[in-house]
């Protein structure tokens, strides 16, 4: 009896749990096929301003739901993919773009790394350039030699 209470609790516990994480779902009726396509892309493209790293496709806050029903609605009016993009960037500010246009403003984010990468590798040729070998500080002593031998000789 015990075992069958803990069961049901368990199975109970799994059933809500589920209901509190399932994601709600936008039904769009769409004209065609193309239109819907762009839905979806343009829906992963944008990024939700309120989730710091989720596309509106992905995100359940109230303002992504909102932004895809305005996403709908300019599609439906027929507006380009680019026109809707202006558009969430002039509303939302380059946030909400996985991908930031290159301008003087995101110079910084797109040649950044590999300014970094150049830096660092630049750094490295130099500091093993400086670094003279020297043979002799290379070459074992006869003490040390005696002790290699020592150590490979079968006993």
């Amino acid at each position: 009896m015990r075992l069958l209470s803990i069961f049901i609790l368990t199975l109970a516990f799994a059933c809500t749990t589920n209901i509190a994480t399932a994601s709600p779902v936008d039904t769009y009726e769409f004209n065609d096929e193309v239109t819907k396509i762009r839905f979806q892309a343009l829906s992963k493209e944008l990024r939700c301003p309120k989730c710091q790293n989720q596309n509106l496709a992905d995100s359940n806050s109230p303002i992504a739901a909102d932004l895809r029903r305005e996403l709908y609605e300019l599609l439906q009016q027929g507006k380009a993919d680019s026109e809707i993009v202006n558009f969430m960037v002039d509303r939302y500010g380059e946030f909400v773009l996985y991908r930031p246009r290159v301008s003087e403003l995101t110079y910084i984010l797109w040649f950044g790394p590999a300014v970094l990468i150049l830096l660092g590798i630049i750094v490295v040729i130099v500091i093993v350039r400086r670094k003279p070998v020297d043979k002799k500080t290379l070459a074992l002593s006869s003490e040390q030699k005696e002790k290699l031998k020592n150590l490979t000789s079968d006993k």
